[in-house]
């Protein structure tokens, strides 16, 4: 038996042999190779963007399947018959020994893109504008372009704080706009119509009629489905609910009542959805007072957050979710940015007056740069990018 593995060893020792002839060139492709790979970091998760957005829309889902290059799982070689009886009799050959080693393979090296929660969040970035008076509202078209909204005015503006196009006489306070996953602008006049801009803002058009006497207050385009969440509030019974619209402006849900009867809401303020579909609304009550109230995505209601601390104040302003699913609000009553859990379980005081935050409002988070933006109403005319997650890209030889 020790006579059939040595033989077994000789052979291995001598494949391995001729592999390292062929190393320094082999070395010298694979670099070439990371350089290339390198080169294409960008477009990949751009695909990977895409896959995200269209994975609750099958049809989409599927076609991006077709056009993508999905890295496949390696298996355990597949001992062939032969070679098996050749390793147990002890007639195994060169071409065996070759033919077993070259059932290693890899058929297509993965890259994977981990996010990590930093330490502490940085400030990545600032935003200064002229002419612009407090902001409430920010919405993330590309990761160097952002929609804004003031009291009068919806404008859009680059990372140098140049403004490229403007809406006046549109917004107003709380979340009154919102980009969907093609980039269209959709936002609520004062006149309580709900219209949609083009992404090269050249086309405008109504999608949603004013429904007196509910008035829309605040809106939210899902990137998982594309439905549009919007909050409604009617002055005369002071009534609240949320309704979804599908893609075509059709109304396809209502959010008013918890499983008591009771009403849900005081008034929509800001409102997003995360990653498991659970619809998430700031609740304004009164100045210095408000909540967090989260229903799921079928409209049943799961909690609600009402501070870090029991008999705590919550003034709940902007409010978006990250990857982790965790949900971002403004307070404005503490001067922090409060991480939630999905369960509603306090997390942490993202970010405080140490790090410069003076009565927060807007709040949106970048998926594709991974940066937090806030406007506080009394920094006036300044938006900062904050960077607490990072996407860690690695390629290794």
């Amino acid at each position: 038996m020790s006579a059939k593995a040595e033989r077994i060893k000789i052979l291995i020792n001598t494949v391995i042999y001729d592999v390292k002839i062929g190393h320094k060139r082999f070395v010298n492709e694979l670099k070439q190779q990371k350089r290339k790979m390198n080169r294409h970091l960008s477009s990949i998760e751009n695909h990977e963007n895409r896959c995200e957005h269209f994975r609750n829309r099958p049809v989409k889902f599927l076609s991006f399947l077709k056009r993508s290059r999905i890295s496949k799982i390696m298996n355990i070689p597949n001992l062939k018959q032969r070679t098996l009886l050749s390793m147990i009799s002890g007639e195994m050959s060169m071409v065996d020994v070759i033919e077993l080693l070259a059932e290693i393979h890899i058929i297509e090296k993965s890259i994977e893109c981990p996010l990590e929660l930093m330490p502490i969040p940085v400030l990545h970035r600032s935003v200064t504008l002229t002419g612009v008076s407090n902001i409430y509202h920010i919405s993330c078209l590309t990761s160097d372009r952002l929609w804004i909204s003031d009291y009068k005015n919806l404008i859009l503006i680059n990372m140098n704080g140049e403004i490229l196009h403007q809406l006046i006489g549109i917004s107003s306070e709380c979340g009154k706009h919102t980009v969907n996953t093609t980039w269209d602008l959709t936002y609520i006049c004062r006149d309580g119509n709900i219209h949609k801009l083009s992404k090269d803002t050249r086309k405008t058009s109504k999608m949603i009629k004013n429904t007196e006497p509910w008035r829309p207050e605040c809106v939210y385009s899902s990137p998982y489905n594309g439905d549009l969440l919007v909050g409604m509030f009617d002055y005369h019974k002071k009534t609240s609910k949320v309704i979804r619209y599908n893609e075509n402006g059709h109304e396809i849900q209502a959010i008013q009542h918890n499983n008591t009867g009771q009403d849900l809401y005081n008034l929509p303020s800001y409102i997003t959805e995360n990653r498991n579909g659970d619809v998430i609304v700031s609740d304004f009550i009164d100045l210095s007072h408000g909540t967090v109230v989260v229903t799921d995505r079928d409209g049943r209601y799961r909690f609600t957050y009402r501070g870090h601390q029991s008999g705590s104040k919550l003034s709940p302003r902007g409010i978006c979710t990250d990857p982790f699913s965790n949900i971002l609000v403004c307070d404005y009553f503490t001067d922090t940015i409060q991480m939630v859990d999905k369960d509603g379980n306090y997390l942490s005081s993202l970010l405080t007056r140490l790090q410069g935050i003076d009565g927060p409002v807007g709040l949106s988070y970048d998926d594709k740069s991974h940066l937090l933006w806030v406007a506080s109403w009394n920094k006036n005319s300044t938006i900062c990018g904050y960077r607490y997650i990072n996407r860690q890209n690695y390629l290794r030889v």
